[in-house]
């Protein structure tokens, strides 16, 4: 879980000092928002990739060696001298990030029972939550007030600790079935997780239209200082820690299908709340509250879904699930870069919010005939 917090700062740290980072380079807001764009074709591309070349390499030494690398990218990139420096070094960290979030998830499902699977991959998620939570906050701080290479050191600690605790705490010996390429040709023809795939794509997609973009577009919109920046950074990471909890003790009552729609449902209602309140802080502000409360909830039900339609395939298709994850990122942080350069501010709520519901109206097609209340 605390891996997964460096993994997200590292990769959303851009995110909570856009505006500093952009004028400590000397260049725009969008070049800087593309350091998270071509950062997440990278993991698109990655994921699925370096699942199946290190899926017979023992799990410690895999996860605490992720966490090592993203470390020293994170230290080499305070001291960076220049734009295309940064954007070298997270090309290359970021390579090796795409390990991390998938063989995490994979190796939660070796030393738990089937049973708790879907609780214990929901609470490994709340190490997302917590990056957004408390990571960008105290990112968009440190940048405000020490500047944006102190921002990147901070980050490097913050993965260094769990490299450290992973290293001497994980069980040795564990390593998954062989994964092999011939996985992926059965996840093509599996019609249920490619449509679980595309609810990923579609809601992330609309999620970081708006959200890479959230700290020029708040100061833009409603004139909010770095405080309020990044109090609301707090607020959406707090809402989504409280609702992957939620969503961690009612899934095995209500089943993956149900809970899942109730937090997409929360993402819709609140980045609906943004688009229509722009430029009006206190409705935006509960806009980010709803928009929290759903977005960390609905990843971690992705992820047990697909564990749980083909558990034989998960180290492949949770690969692919965070493949999506980041093409979503991608889709919804260029989005958003072109229609900020443009000056479409009210219009990347909008966008976001179609995205979403589109998300929604496949989810409505992947319900299983199987009895309501199992765990999907």
């Amino acid at each position: 879980m605390l891996g997964n917090f460096a993994t997200g700062v590292s990769i959303l740290a851009p995110a909570g000092m856009l505006t500093v980072l952009a004028d400590g380079l000397s260049v725009g807001i969008r070049d800087t928002g593309l350091l998270v764009t071509y950062g997440a074709i990278i993991l698109c591309f990655g994921s699925p990739i370096v699942a199946w070349l290190t899926t017979r390499i023992e799990r410690r030494s895999l996860l605490a060696g992720t966490l090592a690398v993203l470390a020293l990218g994170q230290a080499a990139s305070a001291f960076a001298p220049n734009y295309a420096t940064v954007l070298a070094l997270r090309l290359v960290m970021l390579t090796v990030a795409a390990i991390y979030t998938p063989q995490a998830a994979s190796t939660v499902a070796m030393i738990v029972p089937a049973a708790e699977r879907s609780g214990c991959i929901a609470f490994v998620f709340l190490g997302w939550s917590l990056a957004v939570a408390g990571g960008l906050p105290l990112i968009t701080f440190i940048a405000a007030y020490a500047g944006w290479r102190a921002a990147f050191a901070g980050a490097a600690l913050t993965a260094l600790v769990p490299c450290l605790l992973l290293a001497f705490t994980l069980p040795g010996g564990l390593r998954g079935p062989p994964l092999s390429l011939h996985s992926f040709g059965i996840i093509a023809r599996h019609r249920k997780i490619l449509l679980l795939l595309l609810i990923t794509i579609l809601q992330t997609s609309g999620q970081f239209t708006v959200f890479i973009y959230l700290s020029p577009l708040l100061q833009r919109l409603s004139g909010a200082g770095h405080e309020t920046v990044g109090l609301m950074f707090a607020l959406y990471g707090v809402a989504g820690f409280v609702g992957n909890v939620i969503a961690t003790r009612i899934v095995s009552k209500l089943g993956g299908w149900l809970t899942s729609v109730m937090f997409l449902g929360s993402t819709f209602t609140g980045m609906l709340l943004w688009a229509v309140g722009a430029g009006f802080l206190p409705v935006m502000g509960i806009g980010i509250g709803f928009w929290g409360l759903g977005f960390a909830a609905t990843n971690s039900m992705q992820q047990a879904r697909l564990v749980a339609a083909a558990p034989e395939l998960s180290s492949a298709s949770v690969a692919l699930n965070t493949s999506a994850l980041y093409t979503g990122q991608a889709i919804g942080s260029a989005l958003g870069g072109i229609l900020f350069a443009l000056g479409y501010v009210h219009a990347i709520g909008f966008a976001g919010v179609s995205f979403v519901a589109l998300g929604i109206a496949v989810w409505s097609i992947t319900r299983d005939r199987a009895a309501v209340g199992k765990s999907r």
